[in-house]
């Protein structure tokens, strides 16, 4: 089972920031999840909310800023700046991160609220700038955007995320429009799902993980990922689980 940091290692550092990632992959984690949308100028960001101020108490949307903008706005006021400034990455910059560290990178399309124009080709653009295709997965609650991302680059793996409510025959569902993976929120997955996603040949990452009770749930159903919080947490936990064998 993989440890995927949910936008870093963000139970303790600023998420979605360079320093939650870094911290991610010191605590051990297998991958990365995070999420992008676009600046006023097309630029791909990393940012999880449509608006700013939960994250860096500034009023307005990514939308309205350039990336240059964005870039003077502290994100680690979400952690009421415990951690000194903290800006917003560009996903060049986490991508040249990424590359250096060899981990895997759940990407989120955040195009659920707000559907940002070519927010896929650019997103794909970056990532194989810095020949990132066989090391990322592609997300998003808007189905749409991972069938087109599906089109663009088949070869890449993509996930179904469904919300608070989860999907019945959710394995049939992603099998039938060639998504790899189901990514079902924690309390909405159910071993029936498991077995309908298994029968089906489809992958499971599930979302947000931070348990050790959770942890030994996903285990023991044989689920493909753990999105959490604590990635630390989570390796320390499966070590001993594997060491125990």
């Amino acid at each position: 089972m993989k440890v995927f940091a949910h936008r870093g290692s963000s139970g303790t550092y600023p998420e979605n920031t360079m320093l939650a990632f870094e911290k991610a992959v010191e605590e051990g984690c297998d991958g990365i999840e995070l999420d992008v949308q676009l600046t006023k100028d097309g630029q791909v960001v990393v940012i999880h909310d449509e608006e700013l101020e939960r994250t860096t108490g500034t009023k307005g949307f990514v939308r309205d800023y350039t990336l240059e903008e964005l870039k003077k706005f502290d994100a680690g006021k979400v952690k009421d700046g415990a951690f000194g400034f903290q800006g917003i990455p560009s996903f060049d910059e986490y991508c040249e991160f990424a590359a250096k560290k060899g981990i895997i990178t759940n990407i989120e399309i955040k195009t659920g609220v707000y559907y940002y124009e070519d927010i896929e080709e650019k997103t794909l653009e970056v990532l194989k700038h810095h020949h990132l295709e066989e090391k990322v997965l592609f997300s998003s609650f808007n189905h749409l955007s991972i069938l087109k991302l599906k089109k663009l680059a088949p070869e890449i793996p993509c996930g179904a995320l469904l919300g608070v409510k989860g999907l019945g025959n959710a394995g049939y569902y992603c099998e039938k429009y060639n998504f790899d993976f189901y990514h079902p929120y924690y309390n909405t997955l159910t071993k029936e799902a498991v077995e309908n996603c298994k029968n089906h040949g489809i992958g499971l990452n599930v979302w947000t993980v931070n348990t050790t009770d959770e942890f030994n749930q996903l285990y023991d159903w044989k689920c493909d990922g753990a999105i959490t919080n604590y990635p630390g947490l989570c390796r320390k936990w499966l070590d001993v689980i594997e060491q125990g064998k």
